[in-house]
């Protein structure tokens, strides 16, 4: 008995907001890859904005954030029974935090030069979130993660606690630490 593999219909043409690889097949909507690209889309933003204060390198940040929707992908089943973007962010975080222990050191790229932008009315927007960025890039990497989280994510202490797996204690010391550091750095004025 010969039989044949059922017929595959054609995949359907990418759109330029959605990311290559992921194309649901017509007529599958809802399924788990229309779910994931939806949380793809949904997601992109925040999660590019998170890895790029983490790590000060977009180009990094990319690539994070890449192999973050990649572990989240194969662990969709779980990711979606929950809070989804709550699961990726702590792929991300945990990926950003195996980085930092395989390199022991960090050598961050100096951030590329703002093209001329007179007359533009997000000049001092850019300006201000690169000085942020550059700041924070000075921090050592455990107040990096918890300023990052607390401020920027909005996350509560007991939240950031448990994403990073350490006490609230901890949280407390580093942020307090990481705060007086930055305001340190913002008066010796040597930003842009």
């Amino acid at each position: 008995m010969d039989s044949e593999p059922p017929a595959v219909g054609p995949v359907a043409p990418a759109t330029a907001d959605e990311p290559p690889g992921i194309r649901p097949r017509p007529g599958e909507a809802g399924t788990r890859d229309q779910e994931f690209l939806e949380f793809v889309v949904a997601s992109g933003r925040y999660l590019s904005r998170t890895a790029v204060l983490l790590c000060g390198d977009p180009v990094r940040a990319e690539e994070l954030v890449q192999a973050t929707y990649e572990r989240t992908y194969r662990s969709w089943r779980a990711a979606r029974n929950g809070d989804p973007q709550a699961y990726a962010r702590r792929v991300l975080v945990n990926l950003r935090i195996d980085g930092w222990r395989r390199t022991r050191r960090e050598v961050l790229v100096d951030p590329v030069a703002l093209p001329d932008q007179a007359g533009s009315d997000h000049t001092g927007e850019v300006v201000a979130r690169n000085a942020v960025v550059q700041a924070l890039a000075r921090l050592p990497l455990a107040q990096r993660r918890v300023v990052v989280l607390r401020h920027l994510l909005d996350l509560t202490e007991t939240e950031v606690a448990h994403e990073l797996e350490i006490s609230v204690g901890t949280v407390k010391s580093h942020h307090a630490r990481g705060i007086a550091r930055l305001r340190e750095i913002f008066a010796e004025g040597d930003l842009p």
